[in-house]
């Protein structure tokens, strides 16, 4: 059989990631994305860039000490031992190499924020690049792919099915807006398609807890990776996990960095009282937002926590609209918010004392600091952001049938894959999103590129 090219990949968003790798490892790509606005529409383009790399040379140069065994130790913690054990040890494996290689074969300007740790990591081992937005790095890989004489954009265009070929190949259809198809003959198909967030039905069925939130995800993320894969015969696995967000802005509709709460602010529902341990984790926070009276809350910061906020795109877009509220204390807060001064005056009163080591705080929560004035503070709304499980996968994004058999000539990758954060939504560690987006198609381009060098002489980018 001959190929028209050796690997589709299906979605622009960390799926990307394989096109750039496979290309520079001398294979021939094409990537379609159903939607012309990708560059600023897709959950890796919204995304706050957070890779967890165990191991990088950024953690060596800052003197953190890391590996990819503590970082799984991590997520078994996490997620109550419940995560894919094979598959989050491949990620872990393969983060330092991952964010080194964005850095050094993208141009991503990988940077290692080492001011906090985010709930569950501990280690600073989330890697993002300056600004903290998904956009900039979406742009980089857009722009290796642009810069590839390999690999190829078709969009807008959508891949509707995948019929298996001859000797382990594939056979991608792709639909057109004007009502017109093609066939296109592959070695491979990498589903990056993303999970099923934008689609009401799936969510309600899956994870009802949640069904309610604001979707703040890709509009073209609707399980189409679900679909094709069960029409193969795929096995699927963890349809019940999700990354949450307690804190999306609700007049903004942009993301209020959780980095607030990890510098010492609080989260306080309209009756201007605590509801829980903030740190535990801005997943799981979401349904305990959502559950509260009204369904939103406020979060309170001061002003050393906005500016380390700042760093954040999101949070300076928070700023730009307007949505900060801003008091000289917290008695005049509690009026410009509209909540009891009799309530949220001693809910952060008895912050300040926990941080002082005199008192332990009701819920738990171990990590505080006193705030002081002038005080902020953003009205809340509980969001999901996208959905983490999907089609079971082995350490090299191969998509699995239901006997744990790899299904030729298909692999998945990010929402499309079940991923790393076990089930529900306590799970989801920061970096869990975009490092099986970027990492399973990573790892996908590598295991086709080597496949492939068995039967045919491969010449990497670069060195025709």
């Amino acid at each position: 059989m001959t190929f028209d090219v050796d690997l589709v990949v299906a979605g622009a968003g960390g799926g990307l990631s394989a096109a750039v790798r496979a290309a520079e490892l001398g294979l021939d790509v094409l990537v379609v994305d159903s939607d012309p606005n990708f560059r600023r529409g897709n959950n890796t383009s919204m995304s706050t860039a957070m890779v967890p790399g165990p191991g990088s040379r950024f953690q060596a140069a800052a003197g953190i000490d890391d590996s990819p065994e503590q970082f799984v130790a991590d997520i078994a913690r996490k997620t109550g031992g419940s995560a894919d054990v094979r598959v989050a040890s491949a990620l872990a494996r393969v983060g330092a190499e991952l964010v080194e290689w964005l850095a050094d074969h993208v141009g991503v300007p990988v940077e290692l924020p080492t001011d906090f740790t985010y709930p569950g990591h501990s280690a600073p081992r989330v890697h993002s690049l300056p600004g903290r937005h998904g956009s900039s790095l979406l742009r980089h890989l857009v722009e290796a792919v642009e810069r590839s004489e390999r690999a190829d954009l078709m969009v807008p265009a959508r891949l509707t099915a995948v019929a298996p070929g001859p000797d382990g190949s594939a056979v991608a259809t792709v639909s057109t807006p004007d009502g017109g198809y093609e066939e296109i003959r592959a070695r491979a198909v990498l589903l990056a398609t993303n999970g099923y967030g934008a689609d009401p039905e799936l969510v309600s069925a899956h994870v009802p807890e949640i069904a309610g939130a604001t979707y703040h995800g890709g509009e073209h993320s609707r399980g189409d990776a679900l679909r094709i894969g069960r029409e193969l015969g795929a096995a699927t696995g963890f349809l019940d996990a999700y990354q949450g967000h307690a804190a999306l802005s609700a007049s903004a509709r942009t993301l209020v960095t959780w980095t607030a709460v990890m510098h010492g602010g609080a989260v306080v529902d309209t009756g201007g009282r605590r509801f829980g341990d903030e740190t535990t984790g801005y997943s799981e926070y979401a349904a305990a937002l959502a559950a509260r009276p009204g369904g939103r809350g406020w979060l309170v910061f001061d002003e050393r926590i906005a500016q380390a906020c700042r760093a954040f795109g999101d949070f300076q877009d928070v700023e730009a609209a307007g949505a900060v509220r801003t008091a000289h204390s917290a008695t005049e807060l509690a009026t410009v918010i509209g909540v009891p001064a009799a309530e949220l005056e001693p809910e952060l009163d008895a912050l300040a004392e926990v941080a002082a080591g005199e008192r332990t705080d009701r819920f738990g929560r171990t990590t505080a600091q006193p705030l002081r004035a002038p005080l902020h503070a953003v009205e809340i709304i509980p969001a999901l952001f996208h959905t983490q499980g999907g089609l079971l996968v082995d350490e090299h994004a191969r998509v699995l049938d239901h006997a744990g058999d790899p299904i030729p000539g298909l692999y998945a990758s990010g929402g499309a894959a079940a991923g790393i954060s076990g089930h529900g939504a306590a799970g989801y560690l920061a970096g869990n999103g975009l490092l099986p987006a970027l990492g399973l198609a990573y790892l996908a381009a590598g295991h086709l590129a080597r496949s492939v060098a068995t039967t045919r002489p491969l010449t990497p980018e670069g060195a025709r």
